[in-house]
């Protein structure tokens, strides 16, 4: 039976798609276009929220400086993001985005410095709020500085969609927000600006991209649009990834990976996310070198191993460019598992969490975290199984070495 057999016509969902994205090679030169909108807005001082250094390697900056200064708009740049951002960096940036009087956030950059720039926006509108209070949810934000996000990875989605994510250390929680005023106005994603990604993060990025499509098409609150999205974007995700790793500048590849990227936010942002998103975050709270992408390579195995059986016409359609011999059916679960991980090896991704110092002796530690962390128990309840709490343990232990 093909997936669509299984879709409920009379169950209304909301379809989402509300940024304005620039695609394409030479997509940076259109900031000129967002620059002119913003002074037309009335904004006439900006934050740039980005890295240390990618921001201008990539090339990025030799268009937004001379764009804003050529405009009279002036700018503070908070370039101290790091991977896996904190709340304490939200705090800095809206320090110095309230002393610059700024009316807009930039984010360039890849997922950090994106969420980290829609953390800024809310609290610059709230600044007597603290990154904190906004990632445990103590309020509740309805307004956002404007955002523009100029993407320089081809994983995250963040562009596209009205999520955020910032770690709270002292916690090791590493909770994620959604709200509606943190979609992006504007956004660019140029293939140009990723091509010196290294071969690691090349795969890492894409691999989050993956479990966006994997996630979205199989929770309890999926759509037609979000399934068709993971289709097509795993379907170029398998044809250009090992391409990317082999020849980094070939801009065919880097573009049909940025827009599987892009199409995988619209997927997740309709479709939301369960299992691998949940139980990732506690891994890079605790260990914050953890690159997201890495950590989710190492769960994803074991989450298709255990959803398969609840959700076997999508993820047989998701996965047939490497499991062609899948038919869609409940017990080909384990064997499709075995596939993706041994996929995952050869694009680089060969890490378990054993590798990265968890035990067996971690498994609780980690399941409290995922359950208690603000936000995550519910994606992990959206999973389309039938007690998804009671599957957390397993997930882990079943990821702590290869399946294979």
């Amino acid at each position: 039976m093909r997936w669509e057999g299984k879709v409920d016509v009379r169950r209304v969902f909301e379809l989402r798609c509300r940024t304005i994205d620039f695609f394409g090679v030479g997509a940076i030169e259109k900031f000129d276009l967002i620059a002119d909108r913003l002074k037309e807005m009335g904004v006439d001082a900006v934050l740039l929220v980005t890295g240390r250094s990618s921001y201008r390697t990539c090339g990025a900056w030799d268009v937004v400086r001379p764009a804003l200064e050529s405009r009279g708009i002036r700018y503070a740049l908070y370039d101290r993001v790091l991977p896996n951002p904190t709340v304490r960096m939200i705090d800095e940036a809206k320090e110095m985005g309230l002393s610059v009087g700024a009316k807009a956030v930039i984010g360039i950059g890849g997922g950090s410095p994106i969420d980290t720039a829609k953390g800024v926006a809310i609290l610059l509108e709230h600044p007597e709020r603290s990154g904190e209070e906004l990632y445990t949810f103590r309020f509740a934000p309805s307004r956002a500085r404007p955002v523009i996000a100029i993407n320089t990875t081809h994983g995250t989605g963040t562009e596209v969609d009205r999520f955020a994510v910032a770690s709270i250390p002292e916690k090791e929680y590493k909770p994620a927000i959604a709200y509606e005023c943190i979609y992006p106005l504007y956004a660019i994603d140029d293939p140009a600006l990723t091509t010196g990604l290294p071969a690691d993060q090349t795969a890492y990025v894409t691999i989050d991209a993956l479990n966006h499509i994997t996630e979205a098409a199989t929770t309890k609150a999926t759509s037609p649009l979000a399934v068709d999205a993971a289709v097509r974007a795993a379907d170029l995700i398998f044809r250009y990834l090992p391409e990317a790793i082999a020849n980094p500048t070939n801009l065919t590849a880097r573009y049909f990976l940025l827009y599987a990227s892009a199409i995988a936010g619209i997927s997740f942002d309709n479709g939301l996310l369960h299992f691998t998103h949940a139980l990732e975050h506690p891994l890079s709270a605790l260990k914050p070198e953890l690159p997201h992408g890495l950590g989710l390579a190492m769960l994803l195995p074991a989450v298709v191993k255990h959803v398969y059986p609840h959700a076997p016409e999508v993820l047989a359609a998701i996965y047939k460019p490497i499991t062609p011999e899948a038919r869609g059916l409940p017990g080909e679960g384990e064997a499709v598992a075995r596939r993706i991980e041994r996929w995952l090896f050869q694009m680089g991704a060969r890490q378990k969490l054993s590798d990265f110092g968890f035990k067996e002796d971690d498994v609780k530690e980690l399941a409290d975290l995922a359950r208690n962390t603000p936000g995550l128990d519910g994606l992990i309840k959206l999973a389309p199984v039938p007690k998804p709490m009671e599957l957390v343990e397993e997930i882990y232990r079943d990821s702590i070495y290869p399946l294979i």
